[in-house]
């Protein structure tokens, strides 16, 4: 989680002269990406855990709510980019 909002925040230091660094659409192909692997994660945690393996319970609430932050990280840029697409439409 702290490595999606690091390079939320990278992506949004920057200014728009500073073209040398990754373009928002690679930061949130990459934020998609790990959000998709902390599911993941979190999935085979809970699947380990229910089957008996050695595998904390800690761990696999960590991991899920791991996820679960990820995931509305992501709802919240998602709502947030509509309303700015619908606000510039309206715009005229």
């Amino acid at each position: 989680m702290v490595n999606v909002l690091e390079q939320a925040e990278r992506s949004l230091g920057k200014g728009p002269s500073d073209a040398s660094g990754p373009s928002f659409a690679d930061v949130f192909k990459r934020t998609l990406s790990d959000t998709s692997e902390m599911q993941t994660n979190a999935e085979s945690l809970i699947g380990a855990f229910l089957r008996g393996e050695p595998v904390e319970l800690h761990q696999v609430m960590a991991a899920s709510e791991e996820a679960s932050i990820s995931l509305e990280l992501l709802v919240e840029i998602r709502n947030k980019l509509t309303d700015a697409y619908r606000t510039i439409m309206n715009v005229q």
